[in-house]
């Protein structure tokens, strides 16, 4: 009479509970490893720079717990804290493990406020573009910088430039016409430089206006218009004022914090550029 009973309410559950079956994950030496998240950015996250990974990370040693709480406290000081997660601006290089690098490394002070303004340019014109968005790769010392391939005035070696990939799905040609018009419209305000690498990975910084890697767009799109004004400055720190606004007086960016505690929140932040109706 048990076994009956058993099996008479086995058949009367649902099929869907019948049916689960565990999910076995690669281990995490497996080129096939990814982070448990399903969306698109998890293809370009090796294992190790994945959200476990950072836990990981943090762990280790005492001090990184401290570290990440100023720097995300100096984003928000600056309002731009919560565009993207924190710990995913902590990313180093897809390839740290080949050169011996962190996975994660919080950058120097002085090197704080030059995200500032690539993250209001995110959140302004790329979000709103693409949606959201996932940071792949942000600052990078020197030595993983030049181990890694990158160039040698790389902005991410002072944390201007951040790499990222977009999270819902999209081809590779809508994201560069979506980015690239935005970029014609409103990329001189922010300094910003745009660039494409393969598949659906960009790259925005805040060094000066100028855009690459737009070769394989069609002649229609607007990433072929010409960049005409190519601003020579290096410092993220100026405003330019955009073709419709009157000359003014260049702003100095955000501060480096002196501590590791963020400074206070101005009233007032004249740097900001002033997004426009999208």
């Amino acid at each position: 009479m048990r076994i009956l009973a058993l099996l008479l309410l086995l058949l009367a559950s649902p099929l869907s509970a019948q049916l689960i079956v565990p999910q076995v994950q690669p281990a995490t030496s497996s080129p096939l490893y990814r982070s448990p998240s399903a969306d698109a950015a998890s293809a370009y996250i090796t294992a190790g720079q994945d959200e476990p990974g950072y836990r990981a990370w943090y762990a280790a040693l005492p001090l990184r717990s401290i570290q990440v709480k100023a720097f995300n406290d100096y984003l928000t000081t600056y309002e731009v804290g919560g565009i993207v997660p924190t710990w995913q601006l902590l990313r180093t290089a897809t390839s740290w493990r080949e050169c011996g690098a962190q996975p994660f490394e919080v950058p120097p002070l002085v090197d704080w406020p030059n995200v500032v303004q690539t993250l209001r340019y995110i959140r302004d014109y790329v979000v709103p573009a693409v949606g959201p968005v996932e940071p792949v790769s942000a600052y990078r010392n020197p030595s993983l910088n030049l181990c890694a391939g990158g160039a040698p005035q790389s902005a991410h070696q002072d944390f201007h430039a951040v790499d990222l990939v977009p999270m819902q799905p999209i081809t590779r040609e809508h994201l560069m016409s979506t980015l690239c018009e935005a970029h014609l419209r409103r990329g001189s305000d922010y300094q910003v430089g745009l660039g494409f690498y393969a598949f659906l990975r960009f790259h925005v910084d805040s060094t000066r206006f100028r855009k690459w890697g737009v070769a394989a767009v069609g002649e229609a799109s607007p990433c072929r218009v010409t960049i005409a004004h190519t601003v020579t400055s290096t410092s993220p720190a100026v405003r330019l004022p955009s073709a419709s606004s009157s000359a003014a007086p260049a702003t100095p960016a955000p501060s480096a914090p002196q501590t590791a505690l963020p400074q206070a929140t101005p009233a007032v932040d004249p740097l900001a550029p002033t997004p426009t109706p999208h």
